[in-house]
């Protein structure tokens, strides 16, 4: 891309097990150094034996490299946290390619510990490993009001009402989903407060007619550990209570259908609410309709294109601040997030 300081884009994403013979390892590599009981790893690895040991993370990250590289005048790699291909080995490639600068699109729109600030040293530290000459790597900013992702969700939302009879699509209640973290991660952060700002924005692109809520799910933390609640299966069974006939389920906090999407909604929570009677709709992640996106977040980036973004928030920082999003405190651990891939 000419003009600008950037000679690649890095992808960057969680990871996930490709067969079952990964799985443990994975799951290893995402919690070591953090005291997760054996027994919970064995709990979340049947998750991924449902659906043959493969995350659908991997190929849909396959798919958005191919999108994107077709998108941008930039060479697209990528690399994960607790994967192959792992960012070091990503790095590494990219040196040996000649990047010397790149930007860095992390799969994850919200401000987190575990959503932002880890990846960035992540990227830091593989950086360091890889040693004299690996490239300068800058985060793209976090995207959770931009049109570009606000408006291929209310075009999903759109998609599924449209699946439920007729007569209930008017009153449907809408429960946005996203991946519960620690209280006290969240009391660090602005994550809730960014959830909340995009499902308005959703809602308000549909028109503003439908009542909506938001739940969690995919808890991975100990029982006396408090994380962010309801969980998506209580407030749907608190919906089917209030004998709500129609629900869309959206995973606002997916951008592709990762293992939470596929097993947390689809195999445990929207099945459990269908069974109590109610009509319920799973909406889409967006996946590959997030590529024109990327495209302005990098044009954006590059000083050559605008910025958007929805709503009175105004635009995020290019650069976080040192005491942006801290590490969450480990005593008592809260534990990973689990089985983000």
């Amino acid at each position: 891309m000419t003009g600008t300081p950037y000679d690649a884009l890095l992808l960057v994403s969680f990871g996930g097990p490709e067969g079952p013979g990964d799985v443990m390892p994975f799951l290893e590599n995402v919690t070591r150094g953090r005291g997760i009981p054996h027994a919970r790893l064995e709990e979340v690895s049947r998750h991924y034996h449902l659906f043959g040991g493969v995350s659908p993370i991997n190929a849909q990250n396959r798919a958005l490299q191919a999108a994107l590289g077709e998108a941008i005048d930039l060479p697209v790699y990528w690399g994960n946290r607790n994967w192959a291909p792992y960012l070091v080995d990503e790095l590494s490639r990219m040196r040996t390619d000649g990047v010397r600068r790149a930007l860095a699109f992390v799969t994850s729109a919200y401000s987190s510990y575990s959503g932002c600030r880890q990846y960035r040293e992540d990227i830091e530290r593989a950086r360091q490993q890889v040693g004299a000459g690996a490239p300068v790597v800058d985060k793209i900013r976090v995207f959770y009001h931009h049109p570009g992702f606000v408006l291929p969700y209310a075009a999903a939302v759109r998609a599924a009402l449209a699946e439920l009879p007729s007569r209930h699509r008017d009153a449907a209640r809408l429960v946005f989903t996203a991946h519960s973290i620690p209280v006290a991660m969240a009391a660090d952060c602005a994550y809730e407060a960014q959830l909340r700002e995009t499902c308005r924005q959703v809602v308000g692109a549909l028109g503003g007619g439908h009542a909506w809520s938001l739940a969690w799910n995919s808890r991975s933390g100990p029982a006396q550990m408090p994380w962010l609640e309801p969980d998506i299966s209580e407030a749907l069974a608190g919906l089917a209570a209030e004998q709500v006939a129609s629900v869309v389920v959206v995973p606002i906090g997916f951008v592709s259908d990762h293992l939470e999407v596929v097993y947390d909604l689809d195999t445990v929570a929207v099945p459990a609410a269908r069974a109590a009677g109610m009509h319920v709709v799973r909406a889409a992640t967006p996946g590959l309709d997030l590529v024109p996106m990327v495209a302005s977040l990098v044009a954006e980036r590059t000083g050559q294109g605008p910025s958007w973004w929805l709503g009175p928030r105004g635009r995020p920082h290019d650069t976080c601040p040192r005491d942006c999003c801290p590490a969450p405190r480990r005593e008592p651990a809260p534990g990973p997030v689990l089985g983000a891939g």
